[in-house]
């Protein structure tokens, strides 16, 4: 009974409330319009393709680009697409529903952690607030409803917890929150290595602000002499090394991604990520939207009249100042006064890389580019919104009415932001064939590899497949014309085709309608028992980036097949590593608790 009345039903409370913002999901039909709705719903359709061809941990997606192949999943985090695969392998969804049924997860989490991390500074009241307020946000509404993008949404739920394990391990350290946060930090890199990137420097000074405060409390700073300097600093780094060493076990969890995903990503062609309509020169705001109430639908452009919205909320900036005088003045807010300055700082470096103002920093930091949009930048406004909409609840412990009143608020606030456009799929049914006119009449889907100077808009395989075939060979027979080179498949998967061949003469190639990438192989197998017995040479044939493979006069047998490269065994080996120091770190923990 005593666990029952202690309890903190809030976290009930903060998954009842987001029901609104699940609801659209839970409605007959699917957002086809949005930017990447489609995205999702075959990213999702290729993993399990490749998932259920015996391959683990997808990297390659043999279908992307017409058929040609594309290394994907060795550059984009997959976890998103792994729960999806979950509800669709285990629960029995079809594909759109296991898109929606992830969303409708991220949403719930993110409220969860949002609550959990405010709790931490301003107590329930704040933390049921700050919760409501990052749920209903209208950029993650945006994310959520306009753009569907869902290893972004995915994302928004994971912030929060870093943040709020982050805070434990400074201001309460324990070891049960350096796994819960490596864990989380973890889960951000495997779904967007992106949002990992722009939320990471802001997370360190967070830390270190709350290192350098509870510092301040022992000893003032202003007292600091030129001989406690580096006492100062040892306490410092102190300080950080908890969650220094909970993000560096998260890291390590997540190397299996983010290692090859570093080094490989110069393999494929980066004028498809950065340039054309990823131009982040057409994508900066007007300092007028970030204060509009528009919404709307369809791509954005550049302009001052977008048709979608980059409003920061109206209910969210109100209660935001309303706080900021009442943080001031009331001792209850006091423990929180440094979150709150922080999430002040954050709001306005958000709100400001998004203005066209912010160009020249641009221009000189290449790092902010990574973003590709800088209303991606509104991730920060995010965060910081939603714990300065709950600064005026900051130390108020029992104050539930309250903090119900101002979560009703925001909720009315963002009301009618809470739709989809429905759509029928133009594609028709999701199937190959329906991604194939997905890729030709959006150009999208169709990345190429660094050694494809020209990039295909079709295909021989999209032939076929829009035809009602199906793929059974990635050799290019049209070139057989001479009858000199015989060739037969004998075995095709995800990644990997085994064939039979009778060259008359040497010097014959067999091309093959596959992008090249590192990690791609050719073996001549022995007859009787199909091993490897020598390495064949595989070359790149330009200008579709193709690759070819010389064989041997006579008859044999060869594969060709997508292997590990080496940054990818170290990363798998890295990831493999720490999740066994986790274990025996949490084992020896619970032992030591035993005892």
């Amino acid at each position: 009974m005593t666990k029952v009345r202690n309890f903190d039903w809030n976290w009930l409370l903060v998954a009842g409330l987001s029901l609104l913002a699940i609801g659209p999901f839970l409605a007959p039909g699917y957002f086809w319009g949005a930017h990447d709705a489609r995205h999702n719903v075959y990213f999702l359709f290729l993993f399990d393709r490749v998932f259920q061809d015996g391959v683990w941990w997808p990297r390659w997606l043999p279908d992307f680009t017409f058929g040609y192949g594309y290394p994907f999943f060795n550059i984009y985090g997959p976890l998103a697409s792994f729960v999806g695969e979950a509800f669709h392998l285990l629960g029995g969804l079809d594909f759109v529903a296991a898109v929606e049924a992830v969303f409708i997860v991220s949403i719930v989490a993110s409220g969860l952690g949002m609550y959990g991390f405010a709790r931490a500074w301003g107590g329930r009241g704040a933390g049921l607030v700050a919760a409501v307020a990052y749920v209903y946000l209208p950029y993650h509404l945006f994310d959520l409803y306009v753009r569907m993008a869902l290893a972004e949404s995915v994302a928004l739920a994971f912030i929060p917890f870093v943040f709020w394990g982050c805070r434990a391990l400074v201001t309460r350290p324990r070891w049960a929150a350096v796994f819960g946060t490596a864990l989380a930090y973890a889960g951000l890199m495997l779904t967007s290595h992106l949002v990992t990137f722009i939320i990471t420097p802001p997370l360190i000074l967070y830390v270190a602000i709350l290192g350098l405060v509870r510092l301040n409390r022992e000893q003032p700073l202003r007292q600091v002499s030129a001989q406690s300097v580096l006492p100062l600093l040892a306490n410092l780094t102190r300080q950080g090394f908890l969650p220094g060493l909970a993000l560096a076990l998260g890291l390590g969890l997540s190397a299996i991604f983010w290692l090859p995903a570093l080094t490989e990503f110069r393999y494929v062609r980066q004028d498809q990520w950065y340039g054309g309509r990823y131009d982040y020169r057409d994508d900066f705001i007007y300092f007028h939207q970030l204060f509009s109430p528009a919404w709307g639908f369809g791509i954005s452009g550049p302009g001052p009249d977008d048709p979608v919205g980059f409003g920061l909320g109206v209910v969210p900036v109100i209660l935001a100042l309303v706080g900021l005088g009442l943080a001031r003045r009331g001792r209850e807010a006091e423990g929180a006064r440094w979150d709150l300055r922080f999430s002040w700082g954050l709001l306005l470096l958000g709100a400001f890389l998004t203005l066209g103002a912010s160009a020249p920093l641009w221009e000189w930091l290449s790092p902010i580019r990574f973003a590709q949009f800088p209303w991606r930048y509104l991730t920060y406004t995010t965060v910081a919104l939603a714990s300065l909409s709950a600064a005026a609840m900051a130390g108020r412990h029992q104050a539930t009415l309250p903090a119900l009143f101002l979560s009703a608020l925001l909720i009315l606030g963002s009301y009618p932001y809470l739709r989809g456009e429905v759509r029928e799929p133009a594609e028709g049914p999701v199937s190959l064939a329906g991604m194939m006119r997905f890729m030709q009449s959006a150009d999208e889907m169709t990345g190429a590899t660094a050694w494809v100077t020209e990039r295909p808009h079709w295909s021989p395989m999209a032939d076929v497949i829009i035809a009602g075939g199906e793929i059974t060979s990635r050799v290019d027979y049209s070139r057989e014309s001479d009858k000199s080179l015989i060739v037969g498949s004998v075995g095709l998967s995800a990644v990997h085709e085994e064939l039979y061949f009778r060259a008359e003469g040497p010097g014959k190639r067999i091309v093959f309608n596959h992008f090249y990438y590192p990690g791609w192989r050719a073996y001549l197998l022995d007859k009787e028992q199909g091993r490897p017995v020598r390495e064949l040479t595989v070359e790149v044939q330009e200008p579709l980036g193709r690759m070819t493979v010389e064989v041997p006069a006579g008859e044999g047998w060869m594969i060709l097949r997508f292997e590990d490269t080496p940054v990818r065994v170290a990363g798998k080996a890295a990831s493999g590593l720490t999740l066994v120091l986790l274990v025996l770190g949490w084992v020896i923990r619970w032992v030591g608790r035993r005892r």
